[in-house]
């Protein structure tokens, strides 16, 4: 009687993920367009300019100082509640966990790992630029600041530009970019701008980051929304290569249920004919056995011993034999 093997959970998920899809199979991907880069471009520049006008403590700075010294969050003390909680939409740990659970049912419906793969490049990228930046120019922020109207360049901070407005950009705009269609990509986009916007803004209420900090911020995290179609071919590549591996463990997995179980077969040898055989095959004859052919004890000829211990007895008889008389000596 055969049985069918128990599916595991995981096993579950990929044969979902094998069934015709529900949805048409060419969703469409974003292509580097012209008209992409010229908008990478520009927010390049865009991105220069404002690294430029803080180094040079130009206008920029003296309006962070400004709006610092305003202080909002005492003008308007009534909405800080409100700020509190609607700035964790631009921390990294919550916002992940949120976007990665829409992406993975996504994925499920979908079935397809790009949305997942696409979340997991962008923050890598986002990781890696905005971190490498941070630690590069070494900004203080608002409430560490030493010298006021400086722009507090290259002094140990990791304030510049905002990690809070470049997380929001990315993860909240990686869904309008997932989008299924150019409309659902338009509100999505429109969504995630307002409220990345609105995270920006919540730092600079609350004291944490300068104007600036929050104005490259949006650019950094515009320019990974942007470059993520260089990505695609990577992104595939890996699809294809996490499906390559499953299909191979999934053989792996079905060749080790179908295989045999049982004892090990015994191998019979069988005895030789005679003791000659055994002889004849064994290249060298054991030490306990003697060499030549076997013979019956009767049959073997006494062989005596050199150089016997036995001192030499000339007047000893064999048995049976009458023994001379001995010579009578004396008078």
């Amino acid at each position: 009687m055969r049985t069918e093997p128990k599916l595991t959970r995981l096993d579950r998920v990929f044969a979902r993920l094998d069934r015709e899809p529900e949805r048409p199979a060419h969703l469409d991907v974003p292509k580097m367009s012209r008209h992409r880069i010229v908008l990478f471009a520009a927010t390049l520049a865009f991105y220069g300019a404002i690294v430029w006008a803080v180094v040079i403590t130009s206008w920029l700075v003296r309006l962070d100082w400004q709006v610092m010294f305003f202080r909002p969050y005492q003008q308007w003390s009534g909405i800080h509640w409100f700020v509190d909680y609607y700035v964790v939409l631009g921390q990294r740990g919550p916002t992940a966990v949120m976007v990665a659970a829409w992406l993975g049912w996504r994925s499920w419906r979908q079935h397809t790992l790009r949305p997942l793969l696409a979340l997991g490049v962008s923050l890598l990228l986002l990781n890696v630029t905005v971190g490498a930046a941070k630690y590069g120019m070494g900004r203080l922020g608002p409430h560490y600041a030493t010298v006021i109207g400086s722009n507090e360049m290259w002094r140990g901070g990791d304030i510049f530009p905002s990690g809070h407005t470049a997380n929001a950009v990315v993860t909240w705009g990686i869904l309008a970019y997932m989008a299924s269609t150019p409309r659902a990509r338009r509100w999505l986009s429109a969504v995630s701008a307002v409220t990345s916007l609105g995270v920006g803004m919540a730092t600079v209420y609350l004291g944490t980051h300068w104007l600036s900090d929050v104005l490259l911020g949006w650019a950094a995290g515009l320019l990974i929304l942007l470059a993520l179609p260089w990505f695609e071919p990577l992104i595939a590549r890996s699809e294809a290569r996490i499906f390559a591996l499953r299909d191979r463990w999934r053989d792996r997995r079905s060749r080790a249920a179908t295989a045999p179980v049982g004892p090990p077969p015994v191998v019979v040898t069988p005895l030789p004919a005679d003791r000659d055989d055994v002889a004849a095959r064994s290249p060298r004859a054991p030490v306990y056995l003697a060499p030549g052919p076997h013979t019956a004890r009767s049959e073997r000829t006494p062989i005596t011993p050199a150089g016997s211990r036995r001192p030499p007895q000339p007047e000893r008889h064999p048995r049976g034999s009458t023994p001379s008389a001995r010579p009578l000596t004396g008078g």
